[in-house]
């Protein structure tokens, strides 16, 4: 892997800066070789010590909700052998693999907390770790969608008493054999992570729902739920909608009488909201046979115990929060406008924001059609764009 050892002096002149690419994740890594393979020099900042550390971080028995083949970067494919639902560490040896397969120039130990414009205008200024002073001809925002976990304001939760975490820190089912599990949160990480607790030991599992989400198959018949996805993403919302109700219908289960009645509100308004389906890795079976129980959403904490919207009073040993992760972005780009009212890039891919040439961002939704293939697009996009503008510039 090629690092930079000049980081320490700018560059000067919009012909000899490079293309600073924020964050060694695939969004990072996919941007960085698009770039390169177009000619122009993009040198990747990563804070970590290595590429890919989200992903490092995730629990142990991670597999990609999206198919292999629909999974790779730009310019090198998954291998076959990692099978059809990539592994954690495989996506992790892929992502290292991937940096140096590319010759991708990557700096570690590097982290940007401020992007601003450069004193002469021509490009940017980025203040990194350490005293650096970064200026680069154009900057692609890749810190990834879920950056710093977040976990709501829950009142009197000082008071609780058993063990509390958020599900990203979560490894495994081993610390919790036997003990009593409440996990905060349906969304595939809650969905799963209670699976697993079932499955490793835990003596109860219960779930806590605020919104019932659509549960869909992972794949029906050798047909992968993406598949279908990236079939119908052009398509109007309204139209999405009735053919995934028609769709869950014949190939899932009504889990009603369970606590998890079919949403009222279509797959795909959901999606464009910000609220991706939970692919079934167990979860429908757990359900199905009582060993996930269903419970309501969380309100607080009263008297040591957890709360519940329905008047519900828990004492779980363990309280595992998915609650979900926030962009972290305001500090780094919010000065700027470019953001929305909630925190989110007004504009992704090959596209800057009208007041901010030269900035882009990728990997901050959430597609039906699955993450890793809109980076892959959105690199091509902004590697494309980015050439276009050094030529008129030369």
């Amino acid at each position: 892997m090629a690092v930079s050892r000049a980081l320490a002096q700018p560059l000067t002149t919009p012909t000899d800066r490079p293309v600073y690419v924020i964050g060694a994740g695939p969004g990072g890594l996919a941007a960085a070789h698009a770039l390169r393979a177009r000619g122009v020099r993009a040198v990747v900042l990563e804070r970590a010590d290595r590429v890919g550390s989200s992903w490092r971080r995730h629990y142990d028995r991670l597999r990609l909700h999206t198919t292999r083949g629909l999974s790779a970067l730009p310019g090198l494919p998954i291998p076959r052998r990692f099978g059809r639902w990539v592994t954690r560490d495989n996506m992790v040896r892929y992502l290292e693999k991937y940096a140096e397969f590319h010759e991708l120039e990557i700096v570690t130990g590097v982290e940007v907390s401020r992007i601003e414009r450069s004193a002469d205008g021509t490009g940017w200024l980025l203040r990194a770790s350490g005293g650096r002073e970064l200026t680069g001809s154009a900057v692609v925002v890749a810190t990834g969608y879920n950056h710093t976990p977040h976990v709501p304001g829950w009142p009197g939760r000082d008071a609780y008493t058993g063990e509390f975490l958020h599900a990203g820190e979560y490894r495994n089912a081993q610390p919790y054999a036997g003990r009593d599990v409440l996990v905060v949160g349906v969304g595939n990480t809650g969905a799963e992570i209670a699976v697993d607790l079932v499955e490793g030991g835990a003596s109860r599992v219960r779930l806590s729902v605020r919104t019932v989400p659509h549960v869909m198959r992972r794949s029906t018949a050798g047909w992968a739920a993406q598949y279908s996805a990236v079939l119908v993403r052009r398509l109007p919302v309204t139209l999405v909608d009735r053919l995934a109700r028609a769709m869950v219908r014949m190939s899932v289960p009504d889990l009603s009488a369970y606590g998890l009645p079919r949403p009222e509100t279509g797959l795909y308004s959901r999606v464009t909201a910000g609220a991706i389906p939970v692919q079934d890795v167990g979860l429908i079976a757990a359900v199905r046979a009582g060993r996930i129980e269903v419970v309501a959403a969380v309100e607080g904490f009263e008297d040591g115990k957890v709360a519940l919207a329905d008047g519900g009073r828990l004492s779980p040993d363990v309280m595992i929060a998915a609650t979900g992760y926030t962009r972290a972005l305001e500090g780094l780009v919010g000065h700027l406008d470019v953001l929305d009212g909630h925190g989110r890039p007004v504009v992704r891919g090959g596209r800057s924001p009208r007041n901010a040439p030269g900035l882009y961002f990728t990997g901050f939704t959430n597609p039906i059609s699955g993450m890793l293939r809109e980076l892959a697009i959105d690199a091509e996009k902004i590697a494309k764009t980015v050439a276009k503008r050094a030529a008129r510039h030369t």
